[in-house]
């Protein structure tokens, strides 16, 4: 057997015990892994997802960190990596850097609705509540496909700039 093909099946079996809500295994199971693959950024992200789902956020952040810094993660993971790395610093209540990875994974993905919510969040805890309510209402008229949000969308959009102004 291939390290390779060891390594796949192994990482496999994490994600499924992740998945079937055994999160305790799969961050087991993912240590090692991380420990033997150190360089590996698919590994350490789904190392840093299994602490998220135990609430194990400080122990969450090395691993997002370790897997942004590498060149191997898919697009997807990638976008998951730096949703999941900003969320984790605004539970944390480090809402600057929580908004800087945040605006940074806008910058790769623009039109990310989560990632937007999300720095919605971060920016509410920053005192930025303006920009915040505007972030979720440019958010909303984009990704809702209620009708009557889209019924009155350019004038949501036109207040969602100006929401203090007034006739």
């Amino acid at each position: 057997m291939s390290n390779d093909h060891e390594r796949d099946a192994a990482l496999a079996r994490a994600v499924q015990l992740r998945e079937q809500g055994q999160a305790e295994q799969a961050r087991e199971r993912l240590v090692e892994l991380a420990d033997r693959y150190p360089e590996d950024c698919e590994i350490a992200y789904q190392t840093a997802w299994a602490h998220d789902v135990l609430g194990l956020e400080r122990e969450a952040v090395p691993f997002y960190e370790q897997a942004l810094a590498g060149a191997d993660l898919s697009a997807e993971d990638r976008r998951g990596a730096l949703l999941g790395l900003g969320s984790t610093h605004r539970v944390l209540g480090s809402y600057g850097v929580s908004a800087q990875t945040l605006r940074r994974g806008l910058d790769e993905f623009p039109d990310d609705p989560a990632m937007q919510a999300f720095l919605a969040m971060a920016l509410y805890n920053q005192g930025e509540s303006r920009e915040a309510v505007r972030l979720l209402l440019k958010t909303l008229t984009s990704t809702s496909s209620d009708r009557r949000v889209q019924d009155y969308r350019r004038a949501i959009e036109y207040y969602a700039d100006d929401l203090d102004g007034v006739q």
